[in-house]
């Protein structure tokens, strides 16, 4: 992986020194991103709000390009929430468009370069169209094992955990006490493992609503750098930061003290 993703940048480059400094044998398997900053990067240029979300575009190929290089197994990107209705209407429509115009362009691409894709969230509540089409891909996908690439649309966190506990309680009305992993057998992301590092884009420090159940014990990792403007670079520091990390999951660390 690391020759792949070193054809990607300039020889003595920044990017280039960041790369030769990764560990790739300890990568996270699963990276997660709020995308989190469109409306200000065109506000700062005087632009309509939608120009900001195309520029965004440019960004989520640039990003999922250097996941696929680097050899991350997961990438979620957290692309349209719940409470993302309350936009103006020519605004979310002008987002369905660009997201039906990414999932057409993106089709042969994720066929050629083993991508699995993968739609989180009410899909069922967006228009049938983007409804067929989310369905298709996931299907021409399916077998597709060299990366995953979930997007996350219509998405909440509380809203996935509701949706768990009503299909288990369907499914077994007799139920008398919930274990963990029987509703992570039931939320959006089952057969997922958890995210290991988490990306929030333009400073923001919240987690807006986003895997609040598989977000525990991950890896936070907050830049001011709003995301049509987040490059491989800005990516790559990200993982060079997760990995001076020790996780503890609760546990005590090697370099802690009494």
């Amino acid at each position: 992986m690391k020759e792949e993703i070193l054809e990607l940048v300039e020889k003595g480059s920044e990017e280039e020194k960041i790369i030769e400094s990764i560990d790739f044998s300890k990568l996270p398997a699963h990276v997660a991103i709020i995308m989190d900053g469109n409306g200000r990067w065109a506000k700062i240029r005087n632009l309509p709000r939608i120009e900001g979300h195309r520029a965004g575009i440019k960004s989520v190929r640039i990003v999922v390009e250097t996941a696929y290089q680097l050899g991350i197994k997961y990438l979620t990107l957290y692309a349209f929430s719940k409470e993302n209705w309350k936009r103006p209407k020519s605004e979310v429509d002008a987002l369905m468009s660009l997201l039906e115009e990414y999932l057409e362009k993106e089709e042969e691409r994720f066929l050629k370069e083993d991508i699995r894709f993968k739609a989180i969230g009410r899909i069922e509540e967006l228009p049938t169209h983007i409804n067929i089409k989310l369905k298709r891909l996931e299907e021409l996908t399916r077998e597709r094992n060299r990366m995953t690439l979930i997007i996350a649309l219509n998405y909440g966190g509380r809203t996935e955990i509701i949706d768990a506990v009503n299909r288990i309680l369907m499914e077994n009305p007799r139920i008398k006490k919930m274990e963990e992993k029987t509703l992570e057998n039931f939320l959006y992301t089952s057969g997922i493992p958890d995210p290991d590092l988490l990306i929030r884009t333009s400073g923001e420090q919240r987690i807006s609503n986003f895997l609040l159940w598989q977000i525990a014990y991950t890896e936070l990792w907050i830049t001011p750098v709003l995301w049509p403007d987040f490059s491989r670079k800005d990516f790559l520091i990200a993982i060079t930061d997760y990995q001076r990390r020790e996780r503890r999951f609760g546990g005590i660390g090697e370099t802690d003290s009494f």
